[in-house]
Parts: C-alpha cells; sequence; structure tokens
C-alpha cells in the first residue's frame, strides 16, 4: 500500500518527512495541502487529518502519524536505515531535538514572516532579532560539522535529514550557504546522495515563483 504524506513544498518540516521516506525507497506519494488559503484551520481537517492543524501528516494503512521527527523514526525503524551504527542513537536524537528548538523552529519562522506575509506586515525587529539567534545556531552546526561528513559517526542518519530540512530552500531567511563552508559541504554530501530531491521535486508547491 502507497504511504500518503499530507504535505506541502514550503513545509521544511514536511520536506524532512518526505526526503527520508525517498531516500529510503519506500512506496509513497504526496498529498496536497493547501495551507496559505487555511485549510489545516479547518474544523474537518482538524477532526479528521491533524487535530495539531499542521503537517506532515503520513498515513500508511490504519496508522497514522504526525510531527516529523516521529515520521522519520517510523521510516527509519520500517526501512533500517538512518538510526546509526549501536550505541549512537542517543546522540542521532539529541540532534533531532536540537534541530526542532534551535534550527527548525526558528528558521521556519524566520522566513514565513520574510517571504509569505504581505511585506507590509513583515516585522523589521523581529526579522532581526530571529536572524542574530539563527547566526549563534549556524556556528553551532558549522563548527561541529568541521572534518565531519554528516553530524553523527559516518553515515547519514536521522539528524542529517532533520538538520537539512530547511536550509535547501532558496527563499531568503539569513542563510547563505557561502558563509558556511563545513555547511556548505555537509549539504553537499545530501545532496550526492541516491534519491536526493530539492523539497518543490518532492512536494507541490502553494506558490509558484515565491
Amino acid at each position: 500500500m502507497t504511504i500518503e504524506l499530507h504535505c506541502f513544498g514550503e513545509s521544511g518540516n514536511a520536506y524532512k518527512a518526505a526526503l527520508a521516506m525517498e531516500l529510503a525507497g519506500l512506496d509513497w506519494r504526496p498529498v496536497f495541502v493547501d495551507f496559505f488559503n487555511g485549510e489545516t484551520r479547518t474544523e474537518a481537517w482538524r477532526d479528521e487529518v491533524n487535530g495539531m492543524g499542521e503537517v506532515p501528516v503520513m498515513v500508511d494503512g490504519d496508522l497514522r502519524l504526525t510531527q516529523s521527527g516521529v515520521i522519520q523514526d517510523y521510516v527509519a525503524e520500517r526501512s533500517g536505515r538512518f538510526r546509526g551504527a549501536p550505541g549512537e542513537w542517543r546522540e542521532v536524537l539529541r540532534w533531532m531535538f536540537w534541530d526542532n528548538h534551535k534550527l527548525s523552529s526558528q528558521a521556519g519562522m524566520t522566513r514565513f514572516l520574510m517571504n509569505f506575509l504581505p511585506e507590509e506586515k513583515r516585522p523589521a525587529e523581529v526579522i532581526d532579532f530571529m536572524q542574530g539567534r539563527l547566526r549563534s545556531t549556524y556556528q553551532v552546526l558549522d563548527t561541529h560539522l568541521e572534518g565531519r561528513d554528516v553530524i553523527v559517526g559516518r553515515d547519514v542518519t536521522l539528524a542529517d535529514l532533520s538538520c537539512c530540512g530547511y536550509l535547501f530552500y532558496e527563499e531568503p531567511f539569513g542563510f547563505d550557504r557561502a558563509e558556511w563552508p563545513a555547511i556548505d559541504r555537509w549539504l553537499g554530501n545530501i545532496q550526492s546522495l541516491d534519491g536526493w530531491k530539492h523539497p518543490y521535486d518532492l512536494m507541490p508547491r502553494s506558490r509558484e515563483g515565491t
């Protein structure tokens, strides 16, 4: 049975789940969610799809999972990939939790404020503050990746597939790969994986040309 992923291309968190499934070679398909026109805020969507009002949502037969990290864990369990070598799982989890708290949450909000709000409603002071916090976050990741090909161990794990989620998007949010050589090299390593695709090639986007 084909796995369904309720998603839209602009969502970095949905991309984490989609990329994990694609790299694992699972049989899946995207189900477009019209986030920008309020689909996730409707009573029907919250009752029938996800009461949290968020994407991604994965449906595999009778199993329904939400939250990108939980979906990634399911992909790893089902495929036998991306958990790392014996003894590395807690370190993988440490970086996934760090990503959710320090990287993806802040990058996602900053990117939304800078690109998907009407220009006159974009809060410049908030954006400047968030970009400052993100620079500290990029520095942590760049320093960790010096001399490393991946975040944990020797092979790509969920730590990599979580932390890279927002960093392949071209919309401006204060991240320039050229400024962070170790991150740039690491992202290139992920792009070289068999099956890697850009988020807009994996999932339908809501706003063409945005």
